[in-house]
Formats: structure tokens, sequence, C-alpha cells
């Protein structure tokens, strides 16, 4: 393919991207989906396709992303939910694999446990993306978006260690439980440990990151050097990445600028937007490459195979969620239950919880990438068993998930009823502020009693009638949302007229400053920074 065929392609990708984005922000349909169906259509079309490289994703694609989803996530929330992520990241995708693997050496014709297994550990990880982005918009709960995010960071190590055990069994040199359990403490250990030398390597870096040029310049690099760091001393490269992202974000409000964290958010949202509308044309545009080799088996067996699979992703979630969580409460407390900040242990999940957290298991590219790095033949010179029904079933388990389920995702949430309680978020933030200006006005009483001048003392006065404001304005808001009924955040006339006068008031300072621009009274120079005063202000305004 040419470098101009190439270009052509990328510039198309981008474009389809970008309109499937405006179409799913007007019907709110999941981009996901839509990006998955564009790229089936674009698959059957005549003229030049793009192939998925497996080791390209891995290596290229699979960083940034889980280091970007690791930075947005919370390190603590996390741990108060450790239990049930490692649950689902862990013992679920374990149990989903040896399921699917025990499905296909029972009934599927020829087919081997270990090539099973493989296919399970392909499948077994759900990709968050979908999920979370529909979520979001609805509203899900905090706990719910936690254990989405925490499951979609951690099993995708467990996945791929367990596929590595799998097809090196299926090659002809066994499967000894001892030996598989061994490689996997040690992939995961080291992951973490290779995770945490990044992360804390970074931080020496610290007054570079106040520049955010080079902020920007660090966390490009960051899931790059985790990953191959894992890589090269044959851990867990993935796990690396998800440890170095959680530790860095949590402690980089301790030491970056806050011009560094508007930057460097920009940028990562864009790199998300990007690679993420990429990924899922990739997965459409698979289907030829899956189904060519479908003609050597028999319709049975296919039909077996592939109801094995997808049976299995549909109904094994559901039915261990439902098994952990009907758990005693004593048994709980022995495995370490979730628990919330004071301590205390978080309640079951309820029903209704259990639907939406099984209905958020959308398989991915992952899977795809995973299946894809199958080897062609064995060590003894023979085909890979079933390697073309593998990436079938696959291919078929993410057609299924990621667009009947992210459909209908939305729809099924509202229809539950399952949405956070919006007021009680937003007293909460309110708390926040009110602590956060109670302690500027502590620190300019003991600035005040320090030596100063008459300048430091009308200084004071000045940001001290700022800061009482904002109080004053905080506390009104507070006293209205203590009010609110229903979880629905109350509306308040006045605070709506203000928003609207303050945006139309920015919108007519922005008009002026173009003016000046074109009378040449100012130069674009200028202009820009103006502009950017602006957007900052208009930034901190609330979107609704």
């Amino acid at each position: 393919m040419s470098a101009e065929t190439m270009l052509l392609l990328v510039l198309g990708a981008v474009a389809v991207i970008v309109a499937v984005r405006a179409v799913a922000d007007r019907t709110g349909l999941p981009a996901a989906a839509l990006l998955t169906v564009v790229g089936i259509v674009y698959a059957l079309l005549p003229g030049p396709n793009v192939a998925l490289d497996p080791h390209l994703v891995l290596t290229l694609v699979l960083p940034p992303l889980l280091y970007s989803a690791a930075l947005d996530s919370s390190l603590t929330a996390i741990r108060r939910n450790l239990r049930t992520v490692v649950s689902l990241s862990v013992l679920l995708v374990l149990v989903t694999a040896l399921v699917i693997g025990a499905g296909f050496a029972l009934f599927v014709t020829g087919a081997t446990l270990a090539a099973g297994i493989a296919l399970g550990a392909a499948v077994a990880p759900p990709d968050p993306v979908a999920a979370l982005s529909v979520g979001r918009k609805v509203g899900l709960p905090p706990r719910l978006i936690t254990l989405i995010q925490g499951e979609g960071l951690l099993n995708d190590a467990t996945a791929l260690t367990i596929l590595t055990v799998a097809v090196t069994a299926a090659q002809g040199e066994g499967f000894s439980t001892p030996a598989a359990v061994g490689e996997f403490t040690i992939a995961a250990v080291g992951g973490v440990a290779a995770g945490l030398v990044v992360a804390y390597g970074v931080r020496p870096l610290r007054r570079l990151r106040r520049d955010p040029l080079t902020s920007n310049a660090i966390s490009l690099a960051t899931p790059f050097v985790a990953y191959l760091l894992g890589e090269a001393v044959h851990v867990s490269g993935v796990l690396a990445v998800v440890v170095a992202g959680l530790v860095i974000g949590h402690n980089a409000p301790y030491w970056t600028s806050g011009a560094s964290r508007l930057q460097t958010d920009a940028v990562w949202r864009l790199v998300d937007f990007l690679l993420e509308g990429i990924v899922f044309l990739l997965i459409g545009q698979q289907l030829p490459e899956v189904i060519r080799g479908l003609g050597q088996y028999d319709t049975s067996t296919v039909v077996i195979a592939a109801a094995i699979t997808v049976g299995s992703v549909l109904l094994i979630r559901p039915l261990w969620l439902l098994l952990t969580e009907s758990l005693p409460a004593s048994m709980h407390s022995r495995l370490g239950g979730d628990t919330e900040g004071s301590g205390k242990f978080v309640g079951r999940l309820s029903g209704r919880e259990i639907v939406v957290l099984s209905w958020a298991g959308t398989r991915g590219v992952i899977s795809l990438a995973a299946i894809f790095t199958l080897p062609l033949v064995t060590d003894t010179g023979a085909p890979f068993p079933d390697r073309d029904l593998l990436l079938f079933c696959a291919f078929l388990a993410v057609l299924v998930t990621l667009v009947g389920q992210g459909v209908t995702f939305a729809p099924l949430v509202r229809a539950l009823g399952c949405r956070a309680d919006q007021a009680d978020e937003a007293r909460l933030r309110n708390e926040a502020r009110i602590a956060a200006v109670e302690a500027g006005l502590a620190r300019l009483d003991t600035l005040q009693s320090e030596e100063h001048d008459a300048v430091d003392d009308r200084a004071i006065e000045a940001m001290r009638t700022q800061l009482t404001t904002r109080l004053d304005r905080y506390r009104k808001r507070l006293d209205l949302l203590s009010t609110a009924e229903g979880g629905e955040i109350p509306l308040s006339p006045g605070y709506e007229a203000a928003l609207r006068l303050r945006r139309a008031v920015i919108e007519a300072e922005r008009q002026e400053l173009l003016r000046w621009r074109d009378g040449a009274r100012l130069p674009d120079e200028g202009l820009r920074i103006l502009e950017r005063e602006l957007d900052h202000e208009e930034g901190l305004l609330p979107k609704r």
C-alpha cells in the first residue's frame, strides 16, 4: 500500500469518526457500535482494506488507551472496591476461559481444551470504552463507574497471560497447572513492580512537568516506557501501564501546574477520540478475514462453537455477579469486602445494579488483537488447531456484545432507573468548594498576621472580599441543594439567569476582540492571549 493510499485511508477514517460522533450525539446511539457497523460496510465494498496487525495494536494502541483510562480513574475508589474489581478482572476472566475451553473440548468436533481456553482468554475481558461512554451520559452511579473502569484496566493483563499459557499448551508443550499459576503470578507481580518503577521514576521530572509542553511529551511517552519495560523483563507490560497510570494520576496533582493539567487533559482526550475511533473501525473491517477460513468446517460445528462462545460470554457474567453478591456478609468480610472511606463495608450490589453491570460487558479490540496473535502453526509444523474457527467465534462475540449490548445499554439503564443521585454529588462538590474557600480565608488571616505594608493590606482586603462573595454564593447554593428531592439538581432562576448573562457577556467580549483584530488594532498574538483568558473563564461555568 502506497504512502498516498495510506494517507487517504487515515484522512477518510478521521472524517468517518467525526461524522459518526456527530450522529451519535444527535441520536444517542453509542459511537463504538456505529463505527463497528461502518467498518463492516466498508469491508464489504471494493477497494483497499486494512488488516488488523495484533502486535501493532498491543504495542502502539493498547498502552496509550489503558494509560489514559488509568489517569482518568480513581486509585482510592478502586482500593475501596478492590474485592469486586479483582473478582471481575481476574477470577471471572479465568472462569470464562475455562468454561469456554471445556465446552469446546466436549462439544466441538476435533477441538482441544488448550485451543478452547485460548479463545476463552481472548473473549473473556470486556472492553469498557463503549459502556463507560454511555454510562457517563446517562449518569450511572459512581460505584458502577468505578467497577467498570477497574475491571477494564486489570482484566487485559489476566486474559493475555492465560492466552500465553494456553497457546504454549496448544503448540504441544503440554499444560501444567503449577507452571501456569507460577507464570501468572510472576507476570502479575512483575507487572505491578515495573509500573511502580516507572511511576516513581517519573517523579524526579516533576520540575520539568510544570512546563505544559514538556509535561505533555513526558505523559505521552510514559505508557510506552512502562509497556516496553514490562515486556523486556518478561512480565505483564499491560499491568505495568495500568499501575503506572493509576499511581501517576493519583500523585500528579501534588506536583503538576494547572496549565500542564489543562493541556495534558486536552491532549489525552484527543488521543482517546482518534485511537478509539480507529480501533472500532478496524474491528468491522476484519469481517472478510474472519469469514474466509470457515469453508473447511461443517455448519453444525460452526453453530455449536459460536453458541458456546457467545452463550458463555453473555451468561457467565450475570451468574458470577449473582453468585459473588449472594455470599454471606461474614464471608465478604473474610475475603476483604469493599469498604467506604470510613472502613465500613459497602452494601451488596442491588438487583438492578447487577443487571446493569452484566450488560456492561461489551468486548472490543483487545479480544480480536489477542485471537489474531494465535500462531499459524504449532512447534511440530502442523496448523494451529481450529485457528479460523476461533477467529470467527471471537469476532462474533465482539460483534454481538459491542453492537447488541452497546445499542441497548442506555435504554436498559434508563428503564431500570439506575442513576446517580445528582443532587447528592452536587452537594458534596459544594461542601468541598466551601472548605477550599475557608482554607483560603484562613491563609489570608495568617498572611495578615505577618509583617506587611499598606499595599499588602489593600491586596489582602480585596482578596478577602472576593473569597467572601464566593463563600456566600456557595452556601446559598448548598442550602438550595439541601432541599432537593428525587436526586435531581433543583433549578435556581437567579443562578440560571446569572449563567446566561455571563455567557452573553463573554461572547460580547470575544466579538469586540475580533473587531479590534480585524481593524488592525490588535495583533493576532494578543488576540489569542485574551481569547485564552475568556476560554478559561467560560470553562469554569457549569455546562448546563
